[in-house]
C-alpha cells in the first residue's frame, strides 16, 4: 500500500495549478484557516453539468460520507491500515482518475475544483498518517487528518451546488 499511496501523493504534488485557492484559507472559506462557511449563508453557486455526468458525480458524493464512517470505524478499532486503504482507494488520489474527476473538472468554477482537488489531497495525506498510526499507536495526526478531509466536504457543500437534472 506504501507504494500506492507515495505515487498518489506525488501525482496530487504534480497536479496543483499555481495559485490554486486552498480551500482552509480561500475565498470560499472566509479567508482565513479554519473558518467554514455556513450553509445557511450566502446563496450557494449553481454548478450545471449533462445530466449523465451529475448522476455518476452524485453516486461518487453520496459515498464519501459512507467512506468516512468506515474510516471512523476502522480508526475506532485501531485498524489504522484499513482506515488509510478506504481513504486512499475511495477519497484519495487514486480516486481521480476512476471517478471520471479529469472529465467532470471543466464543468466545475475554479473554486470548486481547488477546493475538491485539495480534499483528495487531505485524503491521501490521511492515509499516510493512518499508516504511521499503525506503527506508533499515536492516532492524533490521523484524526487530524480527517478532520482536514471533512473540512474540504464542508466547505464545498457550503459553496456549491449541482443545478438541473435528476438528484435535485
Amino acid at each position: 500500500m506504501a507504494g500506492r499511496i507515495g505515487s498518489a501523493v506525488m501525482a496530487a504534488a504534480m497536479l496543483v495549478a499555481p495559485g490554486a485557492v486552498h480551500a482552509e484559507a480561500g475565498p470560499a472559506s472566509g479567508g482565513h484557516p479554519g473558518h467554514v462557511p455556513q450553509a445557511n449563508g450566502p446563496a450557494r453557486t449553481a454548478v450545471e453539468m449533462p445530466a449523465k455526468m451529475k448522476a455518476h458525480m452524485l453516486r461518487n458524493m453520496r459515498d464519501h460520507p459512507r467512506a468516512l464512517m468506515e474510516i471512523q470505524d476502522a480508526l475506532a478499532r485501531k485498524a489504522y491500515e484499513k482506515a488509510g486503504e478506504v481513504a486512499e482507494q475511495r477519497l484519495g488520489m487514486s480516486a481521480v482518475e476512476r471517478h471520471g474527476g479529469p472529465r467532470r473538472a471543466r464543468y466545475m468554477p475554479e473554486g470548486m475544483q481547488a477546493i475538491g482537488l485539495e480534499m483528495h489531497q487531505a485524503a491521501s495525506r490521511f492515509a499516510i498518517t493512518a499508516q504511521d498510526a499503525a506503527a506508533t499507536g499515536d492516532v492524533r495526526p490521523a484524526l487530524a487528518g480527517l478532520a482536514a478531509i471533512t473540512r474540504q466536504c464542508v466547505a464545498c457543500h457550503s459553496a456549491y451546488r449541482l443545478s438541473g437534472g435528476p438528484g435535485q
